[in-house]
C-alpha cells in the first residue's frame, strides 16, 4: 500500500482472462442470492470483479464495458468489511492502474444498509461495490440524450459483475431501492458523482 495524498493507494492482482466457465453456463447458473455467510472474499477476487466492472482490455483504453463515445461516466467503489489481504474501508477503482485508492478506513457495511431501506444482504455481503455516474461527462457531447446512456451502462457493468461473480463460484444480488443522498455522503462522492446500483456480492446460503 503506497500513499497517495490523504488516502493509499492498493494495487490489485493481475486479471485472469481466460476464466474455467463458459459464458452460457454462467448466464444459466446466474441468480439473485440475499443471503450471504462470513466467509470473506479474497483480494484476487475483489481484482476479478472490478476488472469485470470497468477493467481496461486494450492499449488505447477501452474497458470490459461499451460506453456511449468511450467518455466512460462510471466509477465503481468496493466497501469492504470482509476481505483477505484488504482492510475493511471504502474503495474506488482506478481502472487504469487497475488499482485501488482508499477514500474511507471504516467498514461502513452497516451504514450504506440502512441508507438502503435496511436490506440486511447489504450488510451481510463481504464486499459491496457501488456503481456511480459523472453524467456530465456524456451530456457534454450527446445532450440530455446522454442521460439515457449512462443508465444503459451501468446495466452493462452490472452483468459483468454478476457474470464474474458466477464464474468465480459467488453469488450477487442488484440493489436499486435506495436514499441517494445518504449513500453519496457515505462514500464521500464528489458533488457531480451520484449513485445508480448497488451490488453485494459474497459466497450465499441458498
Amino acid at each position: 500500500m503506497t500513499g497517495f495524498g490523504t488516502s493509499k493507494v492498493v494495487s490489485l492482482p493481475e486479471p485472469r482472462h481466460d476464466g474455467g466457465m463458459s459464458v452460457e453456463k454462467a448466464l444459466g447458473l446466474r441468480r439473485s442470492v440475499r443471503k450471504f455467510s462470513s466467509d470473506p472474499l479474497t483480494l484476487a477476487d475483489i481484482s476479478q470483479l472490478l476488472w469485470a466492472a470497468q477493467g481496461v482490455t486494450s492499449p488505447g483504453g477501452y474497458r470490459t464495458a461499451p460506453s456511449a463515445g468511450a467518455l466512460y461516466p462510471l466509477e465503481v467503489y468496493a466497501v469492504v468489511g470482509n476481505a483477505r489481504d484488504l482492510s475493511p474501508g471504502i474503495y474506488k477503482y482506478l481502472p487504469r492502474d487497475h488499482a485501488l485508492r482508499r477514500i474511507d478506513g471504516n467498514d461502513r457495511r452497516d451504514e450504506l444498509c440502512r441508507a438502503a431501506l435496511s436490506q440486511i444482504y447489504i450488510r451481510d455481503a463481504p464486499v459491496v461495490f457501488v456503481i456511480c455516474a459523472v453524467n456530465e461527462r456524456v451530456t457534454g457531447k450527446y445532450g440530455a440524450r446522454g442521460n439515457s446512456y449512462v443508465l444503459i451502462e451501468v446495466g452493462h457493468v452490472a452483468q459483468n459483475i454478476s457474470l464474474q461473480t458466477v464464474s468465480l463460484g459467488l453469488d450477487n444480488v442488484v440493489v436499486g431501492a435506495f436514499h441517494d443522498r445518504d449513500v453519496k455522503r457515505i462514500l464521500k462522492n464528489d458533488p457531480d458523482e451520484d449513485p445508480l446500483y448497488i451490488v453485494p456480492v459474497g459466497h450465499g446460503k441458498r
